[in-house]
């Protein structure tokens, strides 16, 4: 191909999916044609849905918008409510409530019909952000304009279960009944989840048999997850067991995060020795282990006090193909450093970069309270030396004046100073 040859519109887009790095993509996008900056270019709905994709996923937001900007003066075409969607979504994940408000008022001066899809994806923003008081308000406001769906009540139950408040979740569950909407396997899951959070195992068991039997809705993976975990949490394995068996019998699928559960359950109830079985359990049924599941394990071996177990999964993940994790490091770090292990967790803290897996600030922040605690303040200073220089100068000062460590850790700055 002649490389001279002038980018058309069908070529940028195939180019931007090719582009992992979004900067590059961005760069792309507003100078395709860097060899005639005179002609103007015709960009397609394509490829502003591709670029504003990659900047809102790379949380470029403020590019973004002005690629937004930029759209608005397009009159060959109008965008599609499904880009605003994605765009009030980034907005939610960078936690963003009044931008994402913004984008959903500013959508009819892009010509954008707005209908209860924009509308729920901007409620459900408001539940990723905690803001459970405007998003009651919301809906009182939006519901003179637009009809409510299933989905929209199902954000709402999530919303108020979230916020420990089942009485009110109640409600809107009847009012969706009223409204002849008919409550699905998500409208169940997410009460059952919520009577889990509240610890009423027995109401939240009973509603499982109830949406089958009377609704005709049968529980998924995700409802059977939420009882799982309450029944295990509360200690009572049998029932847990027990659930995992109905499951099986009813051909409901059993993923790495129900065998997950059970094996947390088992440490927690001294049973560890059942661990292999369960391992056994998942091979034959081809789940694999992934790192959630192996993390689980680390963490019970840690606080049995038992390491060279829990360095053993390490070895053990490595060999069969799943990476351990830098949650997988902290979590015996911490342990090491409550067990007076200081020179083991340093060790295993320098090895960590070796292992194919950096320390992030909470490995950095857990042993240098370690050694402040067991007053090792040079190997500490060492330890902030080392953050002031990979250029965490904030992270190392937020840790230096915690208030209930600032004795100690004035201890660690007059080391650093006088070495």
């Amino acid at each position: 191909m002649n490389p001279l040859k002038p980018i058309n519109s069908f070529r940028l887009t195939s180019l931007l999916r090719l582009q992992k790095d979004p900067k590059l993509a961005l760069h792309l996008f507003q100078n395709p044609n860097p060899q005639i900056p005179q002609k103007r270019f015709r960009y397609s709905l394509l490829a502003y849905d591709l670029i504003i994709t990659k900047l809102g996923r790379a949380k470029m937001l403020d590019e973004m918008e002005k690629i937004l900007i930029q759209l608005k003066g397009e009159t060959s075409f109008v965008p599609k409510e499904a880009l605003f969607c994605n765009i009030i979504t980034y907005y939610g994940r960078a936690r963003l409530p009044n931008n994402a408000l913004q984008t959903f008022d500013k959508m009819p001066s892009f010509r954008c019909q707005r209908t209860i899809k924009s509308f729920n994806s901007l409620l459900n923003v408001f539940i990723m952000c905690k803001e459970f008081g405007r998003m009651r308000e919301l809906f009182a406001d939006i519901e003179r304009n637009l009809k409510p769906d299933a989905c929209t009540y199902n954000i709402l139950i999530r919303g108020l279960c979230a916020d420990r408040r089942l009485d009110d979740a109640w409600k809107v569950f009847d009012e969706m009944r009223k409204r002849d909407l008919f409550p699905n396997v998500v409208t169940f899951g997410i009460l059952i989840y919520g009577l889990c959070l509240d610890l009423k195992l027995k109401e939240a068991l009973d509603l499982k048999n109830h949406m089958a039997r009377v609704h005709g809705v049968c529980p998924n993976t995700h409802v059977y997850a939420s009882l799982l975990k309450g029944f295990c949490g509360a200690g009572e394995l049998s029932s847990a067991f027990g659930l995992k068996e109905e499951m099986v019998r009813n051909g409901v699928e059993l993923d790495s995060a129900i065998y997950s559960t059970l094996i947390s359950g088992l440490f927690k109830s001294g049973r560890k020795e059942e661990v292999p079985g369960i391992l056994e359990e998942m091979n034959l049924s081809g789940c694999k282990p992934d790192t959630v599941t192996y993390n689980v394990m680390i963490n019970g071996f840690c606080k049995d006090k038992d390491f060279k177990a829990a360095h053993k999964i390490l070895v053990e993940m490595t060999e069969k193909g799943c990476k351990p994790d830098v949650i997988s490091y902290n979590m015996i770090l911490g342990e090491l450093c409550k067990d007076g292990n200081w020179s083991e967790a340093k060790d295993l803290f320098e090895d960590m970069p070796r292992r194919g897996c950096a320390p992030d600030i909470v490995s950095y922040r857990i042993l240098f309270d370690g050694l402040c605690d067991g007053m090792q303040f040079n190997e500490a200073a060492f330890i902030l030396d080392e953050m002031i220089f990979k250029d965490l100068w904030n992270m190392a000062i937020a840790m230096v004046f915690k208030d209930n460590k600032l004795s100690s850790h004035s201890k660690v700055i007059d080391t650093l100073m006088t070495s």
